[in-house]
Formats: C-alpha cells, sequence, structure tokens
C-alpha cells in the first residue's frame, strides 16, 4: 500500500510518528516538554515512537510510504533506485494501529496536518530513501519544480519487524 503527499516543515525535521504515543501532546507547552529537546526525541526514536527525516533544511517535500506485509516486502522500484542518493539504515516503528507523518512542529493529539499511515498494529522496521528525483530527465518544468511525473523526494519503507536485530536510534537520518 502505496500512501503519498507533500509534507512541510518548518524545523528541518519531519518523521513518521505513532498518534497513541504523542497523545497527551496537546498544546504547546506539552509540545515542548516531550519534543524540544534532543535527548526527548531520542528516547521516542529508541522506543520506536518517532523515527526522523532530518533534513537539516525547511521546506515541502514530496513524501511516499510504501507498506509491506509478511508475505510481501515493502522495496523500492527500478527507477526509484536508479535515482537513489541515499538510504538510512531501519529504525524500530511501533504502532497500535495508525501512523502520520508531518513536521515534527505537528506532532501531537489535536493535529490535522501531515499525511495519515494506515497499519496493521505491531513492530515495523523503516528505511528512509532520498530520491534525487531531478536528476531524471524531464522530470522538472519550465520554473524548476517537479513534473507530475516527477519521483518523490523520500520513500519510507515500512515492513513487519522480523527480529533483525539492532535498529539505528540517531537523530541524523543518514550516514555521511
Amino acid at each position: 500500500m502505496d500512501v503519498t503527499g507533500v509534507v512541510a516543515t518548518d524545523a528541518g525535521l519531519f518523521g513518521l510518528w505513532s498518534p497513541a504515543s504523542f497523545a497527551g501532546v496537546v498544546d504547546y507547552p506539552t509540545w515542548e516538554a516531550a519534543l524540544l529537546d534532543d535527548d526527548d526525541l531520542k528516547r521516542h526514536i529508541v522506543a520506536g515512537a518517532f523515527v526522523p527525516v532530518n533534513i537539516g533544511d525547511d521546506g515541502a517535500f514530496q513524501v511516499l510510504a510504501r507498506a509491506g506485509s509478511e508475505s510481501a516486502a515493502a522495496g523500492l522500484t527500478q527507477r526509484e533506485r536508479r535515482y537513489l542518493l541515499a538510504a538510512s539504515k531501519p529504525y524500530l516503528f511501533r504502532t497500535t494501529g495508525d501512523a502520520k507523518i508531518s513536521g515534527i512542529e505537528h506532532v501531537g493529539a489535536a493535529v490535522d496536518a501531515g499525511l495519515r499511515v494506515p497499519l496493521p498494529a505491531g513492530r515495523w522496521s523503516v528505511t528512509i530513501a532520498l530520491i534525487e528525483w531531478d536528476a531524471e530527465p524531464g522530470q522538472k518544468d519550465t520554473a524548476g519544480r517537479p513534473a507530475p511525473t516527477a519521483l518523490p523526494d523520500f520513500v519510507l519503507l515500512l515492513n513487519p519487524d522480523r527480529g533483525a536485530g539492532r535498529y539505528r536510534t540517531e537523530i541524523r537520518t543518514f550516514d555521511r
């Protein structure tokens, strides 16, 4: 199952998050207490409540979330692999049956911003792929914006956890 859309952030960081894990985030003071510091964010990453897409830049990005199943793993298409710029190591994600992708500033119980990603409850392995969509010929319009057929900026691959071992816990998504 694929879910795609534009995700915006003014904080240089967006991510996949479990709404149940942030049910207590209802206003700025509760958001600040839960997510402002790197130590807080790291705690949520380790717990599997938040998977960071840390780009270090504000903007709006086309994001595609592709969920696999026990019988069919999610992977990149041949076209996406051709323009793959970087891929993360897998992160752990735990959900009670739903997920959201939004800028970190939009994480919280009452927020409608971002993409809703329906997922069965459980543990998931998530890999983030950075796609160099603008390197593909013919995918920019005359103003330099993505053509309607352009690849997304990011693909999040979500697969059921198979107990593969250690998961990435870094706030920085990609190794340099």
